[in-house]
């Protein structure tokens, strides 16, 4: 069977998420071989239970994933999986990425190779005259500077910044918490359109989906996981933006914020994001230094993840080759911590350094929960 059939055959069987099919896969080694698995096999798999292990065995038989994959296309205009050259590469560093994620616009091959730089600002529904007018100069000289600028088309601080990248002809995405058929708010329809002839509307929802208040959380993690920067600009403390820059501190994306007054209720979740180390924005020119120093984005290639560089030192090389070996016979994207010290034969002091020297190196790179891979 076609792999991209199988992400979406998974992704309709209630009750298995997008990291339940992250734990098939590197357990099974193919989504293929999870697939055909037995009731104990899929026991053995962490996260599943008896429930959700009936649930897969009853719809295995009631799911055919070619029949389906060719229904949904019919259905669907355009959609990626894991399993497609143009997912967007940098979705896949986070450990939950959207096993379909559906498009409508103008795709930027550049940009789903993480070629194009893409900083997202977020921020209040109901901001002040203050958030809007930076939200506007700071999406406008990130579209002058060819960054492609993402948010999530809600009102407010959403609205400012796509208008305003839209205004100077510059690249905006709209991330949904809808199919990419359907606007919410309605009053943001005539910019959808021109978010869609000038950019790309995005969404894990297939077309028809309506709103529903549990999907727009869930979709603040595509938003953080596609950039390599996040802009709060206006944030009360129960703000969905701050989901967002959680999201993007735990996936090693930087946050930035608009400073704001203690005076304004709309700024203290900015406030508290600056305690917590997000880092201030004092001008469009401050914020363009900001962005110069982040590390550009750079899929490994096959040659590159094979190879061991010379003149590494004992512990260093043994660590590498650990990572690699796992990663190849495991089908894994990346290996625990513990994983690495039990193979390699290391101590975990010696395994922390070593992995510590290989990220300032940049032969290797750590995703959340302690796991790493090849740079």
């Amino acid at each position: 069977m076609e792999e991209r059939a199988l992400w979406l055959a998974w992704a309709q069987i209630p009750g298995v998420g997008s990291i339940l099919i992250q734990r098939l896969k590197q357990h099974f080694g193919t989504l293929a071989e999870a697939w055909q698995a037995s009731r104990n096999e899929l026991l053995a798999v962490e996260g599943v239970g008896l429930q959700i292990a009936d649930t897969i065995l009853t719809e295995r038989q009631r799911l055919n994933p070619t029949v389906l994959l060719q229904q949904h296309e019919q259905a669907n205009a355009g959609f990626w999986t894991p399993a497609d050259p143009d997912y967007p590469q940098i979705l896949l560093e986070i450990p939950d990425p959207p096993p379909v994620l559906y498009y409508r616009g103008k795709v930027n091959p550049m940009e789903n190779r993480g070629q194009v730089p893409m900083v997202a600002i977020v921020g209040t529904r109901s901001p002040s005259d203050y958030g809007r007018r930076w939200t506007r100069r700071f999406a406008s000289t990130l579209s002058q500077q060819g960054f492609s600028v993402v948010s999530g088309l809600a009102e407010g601080i959403d609205t400012e910044a796509h208008r305003s990248c839209i205004g100077v002809d510059g690249r905006t995405l709209a991330v949904l918490g809808t199919g990419v058929d359907v606007v919410y708010p309605w009053s943001n329809r005539m910019l959808y359109q021109q978010v869609i002839q000038q950019g790309l509307a995005l969404s894990e929802h297939p077309a028809g989906t309506q709103p529903d208040r549990t999907h727009f959380p869930r979709r603040n993690r595509i938003i953080a996981g596609l950039c390599r920067a996040v802009l709060v600009m206006e944030a009360p403390t129960k703000s969905g933006a701050l989901i967002t820059a959680n999201l993007a501190n735990e996936y090693g994306r930087d946050v930035y914020v608009l400073p704001g007054s203690l005076d304004n209720p709309r700024s203290q979740g900015c406030l508290r994001l600056i305690q917590k180390g997000a880092q201030l924005i004092l001008s469009e020119n401050h914020l363009l230094e900001l962005l110069g120093e982040l590390p550009m984005f750079t899929p490994s290639t096959t040659e590159q993840q094979t190879t061991i560089p010379a003149n590494l030192s004992p512990d260093l090389e043994s660590v590498l080759r650990t990572i690699m070996q796992l990663t190849k016979q495991e089908g894994l994207e990346a290996v625990q911590f513990d994983q690495i010290v039990q193979t390699s034969g290391l101590g975990a002091s010696q395994v922390s350094s070593s992995l510590l020297q290989l990220e300032l190196l940049g032969m290797v790179a750590q995703q959340p929960g302690m796991r790493y891979h090849r740079c």
